[in-house]
């Protein structure tokens, strides 16, 4: 990946891109479509771009590499030769066709790909997922289950961050200079979950940020055992 994000228009992006014209040869060729997309994905260079008049951002905060994103991207040049039901599996619930070991998927994308995918999922999956599981412990812990839900995000927050979230998003808008409004996008939410988690390295002790981790490692798999689906695309749970 790069180490900035670089934007281009649709004029910039023509199916003679290599990593288009790779997934295209290889599904034409009888590879598997899900191989042929990781090495696609695997010779993408940009970290960001508009493509037909929507935004797309692969990379958050500089480190984070939101595959899934890329992933829907390149299928829009090959929806026509992929079921319909698997790139939904794939896309919505993060369930791939085949069954990958970390090393095969890692071997596909790439190493530095790889990389920032684990950020990704223990800055921003996993992040998602204990903040889930705390919320859950609260209402057990309160005996309230019709308690409003902003509420009990509230309490999550405080027993996460030591912090209330209003607070926490002030803060990382004034780091990143974003405008304070009350709505927030989808791209600036994960951005926002991610700085959450570096937020709780740099003010929690080792043992605490273990626990936690284990925590939403441990929801993730509750969660992906209710789906009957296999850990993510060729990621495995390691608390």
């Amino acid at each position: 990946m790069e180490d900035r994000p670089e934007s281009f228009d649709d004029s910039q992006v023509s199916e003679d891109c290599e990593a288009v014209r790779h997934l295209k040869d290889g599904i034409a060729q009888g590879k598997h479509w899900y191989l042929a997309l990781l090495e696609a994905v695997g010779l993408w260079d940009k970290t960001e771009e508009t493509y037909k008049g929507r935004h797309y951002r692969y990379l958050i905060a500089d480190e984070a590499f939101d595959w899934l994103v890329l992933a829907e991207r390149l299928l829009l040049e090959v929806d026509n030769l992929v079921p319909e039901n698997e790139i939904v599996e794939l896309l919505f619930y993060g369930k791939a066709p085949l069954r990958l070991t970390n090393e095969e998927f890692r071997q596909l994308i790439g190493d530095a790909k790889y990389g920032a995918y684990l950020s990704y999922f223990y800055g921003v999956t996993v992040e998602e997922a204990l903040l889930l599981a705390v919320e859950e412990k609260v209402r057990k812990e309160q005996h309230v289950y019709a308690l409003d839900g902003n509420h009990i995000t509230e309490l999550a927050y405080q027993q996460v961050y030591d912090a209330d979230r209003a607070a926490l998003l002030r803060m990382f808008r004034r780091q990143k200079g974003y405008r304070q409004r009350k709505s927030m996008a989808l791209t600036e939410l994960k951005e926002f979950t991610y700085w959450l988690f570096k937020y709780r390295l740099w003010n929690c002790d080792k043992e605490r940020v273990a626990s936690d981790t284990r925590m939403g490692l441990n929801e993730l798999a509750r969660q992906w055992y209710l789906r009957e689906n296999e850990p993510g695309p060729g990621e495995s749970i390691e608390a």
